[in-house]
């Protein structure tokens, strides 16, 4: 039984401002040990759960954050960034049995601790098929069509809610509570180690390959906070304008949706401009 962990940082232990998961800050030091501590929680709880091979896969900023030399030595870890699938690098293999989102967090526009959707500030807001959609909801809908379940996730209380959209069946773990975008009430990592071990060991039960997802057109409209952001965005081929700041694109499948977001995504930040956005 293989599982994939996508391990993203907004949403670990411990993490409720932008500075503690700004690679080269202080505070983003500080929290790499409480973010690894999340991941080996995981792996230890899937091993015992019966995985025989645990895959993480690094999903935050420049996925390299977790810290290699205190990862579990029965596992293994995608590091470094420019991946076919980005945050769920390694479920395209076709043998992942399950898949953990750790670490995530709600999307733009919605109220959660770190709330966005791939951009920090820049997308207001995401919906496929016309359902607000976070980064779990994006990837939940491209392991789908490789027959892969989520079968835990963790985050903030409103990341575990968001999980109900599209992993009603999977596992979750509060390891905080959210009190606004950048403050929580949160569990010390000697807690939320113990309760993602418990968690990820239940969720093995979960596991096991389904029938891929049938693939079908994928619609995606994207809100940005300004009018030359999305005009950015339209240069990539298939996406058009629908507003002064939403742009829209269609695509055949799960698989080219999020190729084409992160298209999207790197033209929107590169029109960024320092003060004005």
């Amino acid at each position: 039984m293989k599982i994939l962990i996508s391990a993203d940082m907004e949403g670990a232990t411990g993490v409720t401002w932008p500075a503690d998961c700004e690679p080269g800050t202080e505070q983003w030091q500080r929290c790499r040990s409480m973010f690894t501590s999340d991941v080996n929680a995981a792996i230890d709880g899937l091993l015992r759960g019966g995985a025989t091979e645990v895959l993480v896969n690094e999903a935050h900023s420049t996925m390299r954050n977790l810290l290699l030399e205190e990862l579990d030595e029965r596992a293994t870890m995608i590091t470094g960034r420019h991946k076919e699938l980005s945050m769920v690098e390694g479920v395209q293999t076709g043998d992942v049995d399950g898949v953990v989102f750790l670490g995530y967090h709600c999307g733009a526009g919605d109220d959660g601790v770190l709330a966005h959707t791939y951009l920090p500030n820049a997308i207001t807001g995401v919906w496929l098929d016309g359902q607000p959609a976070s980064e779990g909801y994006l990837n939940a809908a491209v392991v789908a069509e490789y027959g892969t379940p989520v079968i835990l996730v963790t985050g903030d209380d409103r990341a575990c809610e968001d999980a109900g959209a599209y992993a009603p069946a999977a596992r979750t773990v509060a390891v905080k509570d959210h009190v606004s975008r950048y403050a929580a009430r949160c569990r010390p990592p000697a807690r939320t180690a113990a309760d993602i071990r418990g968690e990820a060991e239940r969720a093995m039960a979960l596991a096991g390959r389904l029938g891929p997802a049938e693939p079908s057109s994928k619609a995606m409209e994207i809100e940005v906070d300004s009018a030359q952001l999305a005009q950015a965005a339209a240069v990539v081929p298939g996406v058009t304008r629908t507003g002064a700041r939403r742009v829209r694109y269609t695509s055949p499948d799960a698989y080219e949706m999020i190729r084409a977001f992160k298209a999207v995504c790197t033209l929107i930040s590169n029109a960024m401009e320092k003060d004005y956005g």
